[in-house]
């Protein structure tokens, strides 16, 4: 039998596997290669893989065999059950202090289970989101690990070494926490992003529908944002987007393509990880259901010929409007990631694991779709305070905001009194109100539950957690629901 000569076993060469696999390689590293097609192997060779250090493996025990120990196998298959079946097919083979390494998008729970299962087998397992498409994971992604901590100095060289690197050279990559902590990390991150790509397309349509604007001046428009605070990654490819015409039409090409959204599901999770927590995570809520609004197309066309609404007519100062407008995105950002970040503290609490939200926020300033140098301020944030409960409540970003906060209400009202939808930014506006208000109209929905229900409610004057119900119509008795809390 030959000696192994491989660093890393990497399954499944799809566009993210391909493009990690000339990653690592390009950094020294020797990876063995199997995919279950086969063929797709002897192609990856001959094309992009030719001349470089590469293993190809026709079965998952000529993969094994070919890895130094301890065996470290990344998986990069569809999440779900075809992850389970690699593994089930890799165990055999493998032996006690072999890591495999899940980098699909996983949800989170699989992660946790399969971090618990292998190790009763003597299997170390990471689960680790990975973050910046094709182009990242070629040239440098973010890399968001986590699962059995014994795993971690194994893995670590090579994931730091080919992580996307800040200015400092820090990799944007670093041990999130145990079980499924990388993967509920990286699922906020792609909840994070359903809220960023709404606010921007919000941006967009208040231009387009108020000020009518064309593509090519909105171009204009980002690529001036891109140099002030909202500069990052989303706003750079959006100015990139309305500036590039149809080759064929010569028209822009943003204006030719169907208005309905596509989703993967990870931004649902990230609302149904929110419900289940308490936590309110109003704008990516809000960010998932407007792509479900969008996906209504043929009901929306029909809608919109039997319901009226105001004109959209603007008659206001375009450049001032434009200004406020930034504002407006830039507040309502703050307020996605304050919700993100509160509930990652929530799931921490929950699960016990303890998660670096400095640490996070790093790992998110290169590589991944979210970056932006935003995330610098909230590093510095959880630096001056770890245990933060909310960014809205650091001296900085509490300072960004007051100065937001007249352009955002402006253009809220505008997009409300001219029928104009923003359901992201007001509903960061409607978080925030609410958030600042010492007092908030739930003693009302509290008598109104104990009325009906006898659902108790406490008294400001007397001590927190006591309960108290009234007869309110004097035919009820004196027996009330248990108190709790969902």
């Amino acid at each position: 039998m030959s000696t192994p000569t491989a660093d890393m076993g990497l399954i499944g060469l799809a566009v993210m596997g391909e493009n990690l696999v000339l990653n690592m390689e390009s950094h020294g590293f020797t990876v063995a290669v199997f995919n279950r097609t086969t063929s797709k192997v002897d192609q990856f060779l001959a094309g992009r893989g030719q001349g470089k250090k590469l293993v190809g493996c026709r079965t998952v025990q000529d993969l094994v065999a070919a890895l130094k120990r301890p065996r470290k196998i990344m998986i990069m298959v569809k999440a779900g059950p075809a992850v389970d079946d690699v593994i089930n097919e890799l165990v055999p083979f493998l032996e006690p202090g072999d890591i495999l390494i899940d980098g699909g998008n996983t949800h989170y729970p699989d992660s946790t289970r399969r971090t618990r299962d292998l190790k009763s087998k003597g299997i170390l397992f990471i689960g680790t989101g990975v973050s910046g498409g094709e182009e990242g994971a070629l040239k440098g992604p973010s890399i968001m690990p986590g699962g059995n901590p014994e795993a971690w100095p194994s893995v670590k060289p090579i994931f730091q070494a080919i992580a996307a690197k800040v200015a400092d050279g820090t990799p944007c990559c670093d041990w999130v926490g145990i079980e499924g902590a990388g993967h509920y990390v990286k699922m906020v991150h792609n909840g994070i992003e359903y809220g960023d790509m709404q606010l921007i397309c919000e941006a967009y349509q208040l231009m387009k529908t108020l000020l009518r604007m064309e593509p090519h001046a909105m171009h204009d428009v980002f690529a001036r944002w891109n140099t002030g605070p909202l500069d990052s990654y989303l706003i750079e490819i959006t100015r990139d987007i309305l500036g590039y015409n149809d080759p064929e039409s010569g028209k822009p090409m943003v204006d030719l393509i169907l208005d309905t959204a596509g989703q993967k599901g990870t931004g649902k999770w990230t609302v149904t990880s929110a419900l289940d927590l308490g936590v309110p995570l109003t704008l990516i809520a809000e960010a998932v259901f407007a792509r479900c609004l969008s996906a209504q197309k043929d009901e929306r066309v029909e809608a919109s010929k039997v319901l009226a609404g105001p004109d959209g007519t603007f008659d206001g100062d375009p450049k001032s409007f434009i200004d406020d407008v930034e504002m407006a995105l830039y507040a309502s950002k703050l307020i996605s990631y304050a919700q993100g970040y509160a509930l990652m503290n929530a799931m921490a609490k929950e699960s016990g694991w303890e998660i670096n939200n400095g640490g996070v926020a790093l790992m998110w300033r290169g590589g991944c779709i979210i970056r932006s140098a935003f995330l610098g301020k909230i590093k510095e944030a959880f630096d001056r305070n770890p245990k933060l409960t909310n960014l809205l409540l650091d001296p900085y970003f509490k300072e960004q905001i007051a100065k937001a906060q007249p352009g955002w209400r402006r253009v809220c009202a505008a997009a409300v009194t001219q029928g104009v939808p923003v359901p992201a930014m007001s509903s960061a506006l409607a978080y925030f109100d609410g958030y600042r208000s010492a007092r908030l109209p739930a003693n009302l929905l509290q008598a109104q539950r104990d009325f009906f229900g006898a659902h108790t409610y406490e008294r400001i004057d007397a001590p927190r957690g006591q309960f108290h119900h009234t007869n309110w119509t004097g035919r009820g008795g004196t027996t009330s629901s248990t108190s709790y809390n969902v």
